[in-house]
């Protein structure tokens, strides 16, 4: 399996303890230990008793859905809001879009350089300095971002219209996107430069300016 912590793949080991039963079901909590970052694994089962057929009905822990690690690049304030948002995309996408909004603004406001202004005028802002994509991925945001904090009401129905999983988790993909530019890129270039004035430097050679 993939390790829903370090996503690593491992062969975890489990010990099951019974915490209650039904008319049918048996219901167990099922622990194992990752063996490559040592984080705790815990799912419920539930035990068919007719058959003895077995199935995971939730994980209990991590809650969060899996994600590649938050690049140690990112800011800490920066990558606590992206984890939090991870943590209740299952539980609420409405509260991980906002919290999503929330460390996309921190996000601009610190490395993007915009002006403080709402949210959808500071993506505005710094569009035109983003690759292609990237800026696409932004304007996608813009167009859905006010669902998750102010209730829209369809036009055509009068219904409050809910945030999709699909669309907060499209904010965590761009959002990971976005680390990559402006915090994971620039700090290779830099330590690749750095390495090679080092060898320039050894050679008795002028360092890049």
């Amino acid at each position: 399996m993939i390790c829903p912590h370090c996503l690593v793949g491992i062969k975890l080991e489990t010990r099951g303890i019974q915490v209650g039963e039904d008319n049918e079901w048996n219901w167990i909590v099922r622990h194992g230990i990752c063996p490559e970052c040592n984080a705790s694994i815990l799912y419920l089962h539930r035990l068919y008793r007719t058959t003895g057929v077995s199935s995971v009905v939730s994980m209990i822990n991590p809650k969060g859905v899996s994600r590649a690690r938050i690049p140690a690049e990112v800011p800490a304030d920066i990558a606590e809001d992206f984890k939090e948002a991870c943590l209740v995309l299952r539980d609420s996408p409405k509260a991980s879009a906002a919290l999503s909004r929330r460390c996309l603004q921190h996000l601009l406001r610190t490395a993007g350089g915009v002006k403080p202004r709402d949210l959808s005028a500071e993506i505005e802002q710094v569009m035109p300095k983003l690759p292609g994509d990237l800026a696409g991925a932004l304007d996608a945001i813009r167009h859905i971002g006010n669902f998750a904090t102010h209730p829209i009401k369809s036009t055509s129905t009068g219904e409050i219209v809910p945030v999709d999983p699909e669309e907060a988790e499209w904010q965590l993909d761009t959002l990971e996107q976005l680390f990559e530019y402006y915090f994971v890129r620039p700090a290779k270039l830099k330590a690749q430069r750095e390495a090679l004035n080092k060898k320039l430097i050894d050679a008795g050679k002028p360092p890049l300016k």
